[in-house]
């Protein structure tokens, strides 16, 4: 089984189980539905858990687990990451991608010219993604990822085609 990570255990909330997520994931609700099993990986094994609660916070997710209703059970995963069966991926619309499919994309502008890897696509609150390059030079930069910029993405070849605006790069 492949498994993809949607998050990570940062802190517990309150004594009865819940956990504080960092989420990796744009579809919190549908991840974190009841019933719904969750990995969370300890010492390199994918232990499963089935969803007991999901509710937002402050803007973060909280979970509680089944059989985990305590906060001596819960506090011993702080820390860890949470996973999901890759099959259990939801199936994006064209031109939607997953953060791990533009990690690690070359990208190249209109022209062709090679200009660094995608090594993290990061979120801001209220506005677009940004897409951290690691330019040719070492150097890394924050690109909006929005379609004024990014024009063309083929995971096939994998690689990015962005419209070099001027002051941008």
């Amino acid at each position: 089984m492949a498994y993809i990570c949607i998050g990570k255990i940062i802190n517990t909330h309150g004594i009865k189980g819940e956990v504080k997520i960092e989420s990796y994931s744009d579809f919190d609700e549908e991840r974190y539905t009841k019933g719904k099993q969750v990995y969370i990986r300890v010492d390199e094994k994918y232990l499963p858990l089935t969803v007991a609660s999901y509710r937002k916070h402050k803007g973060f997710p909280l979970v509680s687990f089944v059989d985990l209703q305590n906060i001596n059970f819960v506090e011993q995963y702080k820390g860890c990451e949470i996973y999901i069966d890759e099959a259990d991926r939801k199936q994006l619309k064209k031109g939607e991608y997953y953060r791990k499919d533009l990690v690690g994309l070359t990208v190249v502008d209109e022209e062709g010219i090679t200009l660094g890897t995608i090594i993290s696509v990061e979120e801001t609150l209220g506005a677009q993604n940004n897409l951290r390059l690691r330019l040719e030079d070492e150097k890394e930069v924050l690109i909006p990822y929005i379609p004024m910029i990014v024009k063309n993405v083929d995971l096939e070849k994998k690689v990015m085609t962005i419209h070099r605006m001027g002051g941008l790069l």
